[in-house]
């Protein structure tokens, strides 16, 4: 178990002996797809480290319709913020896309662990400022950039230079949800870029053909939309 804590970059940095501390109080969680892991509003007295599967984080409506809040995948931790708080409740629902296998920490003791080590408490605080910075990039992303910029970004996000394909491991409705749009707005874009060239698709495989392109995509701003073709690499049409 100690290996797997020292996946997550909120917990790389510690100690053998924290290390051990922490395996000592957590316990393993398995999901079958679509199983619900807590819901928004219940105590928060665990936090959690995915090993396997993915797990979605959303919020429900008072009409009970869903918005997916971010994705978490192997190696990433998630509800480790709120053990700072007094009698925290979950902001959110979470859930399982696919079978899944987590780590459940205590998030109490891991807060007392925390007031016995300031070098501790730094590198969490490290960890929460880059997810900070995180979170004000998606800001951004939501107000600042068109639904095609919105999936182009996400698919340069996905795929690092040194590769050209993924495969889109969530159904379109949760991507859809996650930025911020409506799933035939998504299926329309992913057509678009299809069209001109920039991305190639097959099923869930999608091939980045022109990751220039994709990236004057990615940077577009309010009220911009790919449009016909054009001269140019990428096609504008404004309003």
């Amino acid at each position: 178990m100690i290996d797997e804590l020292k996946t997550a970059p909120l917990l790389a940095g510690l100690s053998r002996g924290q290390l051990e501390r922490v395996s000592q109080h957590a316990t393993r969680v398995t999901l079958g797809a679509e199983q619900l892991l807590f819901s928004q509003g219940e105590p928060a007295e665990r936090f959690y480290l995915v090993l396997k599967g993915q797990i979605q984080l959303f919020r429900l409506s008072p009409g009970g319709a869903e918005k997916v809040i971010e994705l978490v995948s192997p190696g990433q931790t998630f509800a480790e913020a709120l053990m700072f708080l007094n009698a925290p409740r979950y902001p959110v629902c979470a859930g399982a896309l696919a079978p899944s296998e987590l780590l459940s920490l205590d998030a109490r003791d891991f807060a007392q662990m925390l007031r016995e080590s300031v070098d501790t408490c730094f590198l969490m605080l490290g960890s929460l400022s880059q997810r900070l910075r995180g979170l004000i990039g998606e800001i951004d992303n939501l107000t600042m950039h068109t639904a095609s910029s919105r999936v182009a970004r996400y698919l340069l996000s996905k795929v690092p230079p040194e590769r050209r394909s993924l495969k889109l491991d969530v159904r379109k409705g949760v991507l859809a949800s996650r930025l911020s749009i409506q799933p035939e707005t998504f299926s329309r874009v992913m057509k678009e870029l299809a069209g001109r060239g920039i991305i190639e698709v097959h099923g869930a495989q999608v091939t980045i053909l022109d990751r220039t392109a994709l990236g004057e995509v990615a940077e577009l701003q309010d009220n911009v939309e790919l449009g016909p073709p054009s001269s140019g690499p990428v096609g504008l049409l404004k309003g």
